[in-house]
């Protein structure tokens, strides 16, 4: 089995998050970042994190990251790992890794954004090695 036959459920969808999942379902990755003090930030939330600023606003992700670390779930059903990825624009994110041999997996590992179905059909962001 393989993790493209894992059902993954739809995830939730509020006003502060609907731009994120709406560019996912269009193939692009976006990174809430600070108008006032510049840092970028995830989750996706209407006030940053560093200076408290609600002068937040969309913008286009590069896609690309390092994994920080990393957890492969041999004993689940279908197995799949789970792994922060540190963002080119500094955010460090949860994330499955896709597309890979589990066992090559490394830490720094270059990797890519792409996308899979979740069970309503929405798109989730996943990492794979970059290419």
């Amino acid at each position: 089995m393989s993790e493209q036959q894992r059902v993954l459920p739809a995830p939730p969808v509020n006003d502060e998050s609907r731009a994120f999942w709406e560019a996912a379902n269009q193939g692009r990755y976006l990174v809430k970042k600070c108008r006032a003090c510049g840092e970028a930030h995830y989750y996706p939330r209407a006030i940053c994190p560093f200076c408290q600023s609600t002068e937040t606003k969309w913008s286009e992700g590069s896609g690309r990251g390092k994994v920080y670390t990393y957890s492969v779930m041999r004993r689940a059903p279908v197995p799949y790992a789970v792994a922060y990825v540190t963002l080119a624009e500094g955010p460090t994110v949860m994330t499955n890794l896709v597309d890979c041999d589990f066992d090559r997996i490394r830490i720094g590992q270059a990797v890519e954004v792409t996308f899979r179905k979740a069970d309503n059909g929405q798109a989730i962001p996943m990492f794979r090695p970059a290419r």
